[in-house]
């Protein structure tokens, strides 16, 4: 489905590691970036108020597990504040102090060492991001659903949420991507469909018409 996957991606694929300013790549400092995205994404807080809240922990240099530790508890507040993140500020603050030291001490601040230890098997992926606070299933979905562009091993990686995003378009299931790096893409818009039932209906129609 060619056509297909391309209107997909044409139209919502742009991936929230890419809207959070983070040019992703198999390096220590982008991996924990998304890490840090991942957490705030799986609260129960709009997408849009996440990614500014990680732009703005980024802005602040906060790029890195030690830097996000040395940064403070209430510098991490502060950030998150900017963001509009406020609801779970101070929680949040100190689960990502907690995750980055938790990557310092079991994986010496670099991710790619869990990819090691996990391979390319979702399952013991999902399971190891899991030992971070702040991230639980939904956040390993959307950790692993994104760096798929750069882990291509485990790709393509659809998640629940991915696979609600194709039925709304009339899809029995997501379709596949050419590349890694397009199937996260392609995930991405699956998932913002699924939150926006406007934007899949009209998608679908287009769909339809080109069918």
């Amino acid at each position: 489905m060619p056509d297909i996957v391309d209107l997909i991606i044409e139209r919502h694929g742009r991936t929230y590691a890419d809207e959070a300013g983070i040019t992703l790549a198999d390096k220590p400092s982008p991996l924990f970036q998304l890490l840090v995205l991942a957490s705030l994404l799986s609260a129960r807080i709009t997408a849009g108020v996440a990614v500014a809240a990680a732009r703005e922990l980024f802005a602040a240099g906060y790029r890195t597990p030690r830097k996000m530790i040395d940064a403070g508890w209430q510098a991490r507040v502060d950030a998150l504040g900017r963001g509009h993140y406020r609801r779970y500020d101070e929680r949040t603050s100190t689960m990502l102090a907690d995750a980055a030291e938790h990557l310092l001490d079991r994986w010496n601040g670099d991710l790619r060492k869990l990819h090691d230890e996990g391979g390319d098997d979702p399952d013991r992926l999902r399971q190891l991001l899991q030992e971070f606070k702040g991230i639980g299933p939904s956040g390993a979905d959307i950790f692993l659903r994104e760096v798929q562009a750069v882990w291509p091993g485990i790709a393509p990686y659809v998640d629940p949420r991915a696979e609600q995003g194709a039925h709304r378009l009339g899809l029995t299931k997501p379709p596949r991507a050419d590349t890694p790096a397009r199937h996260a893409s392609l995930a991405a818009a699956l998932v913002r469909l699924s939150r926006d039932q406007k934007a899949a209906d009209d998608l679908k129609r287009q769909l339809a018409e080109r069918s």
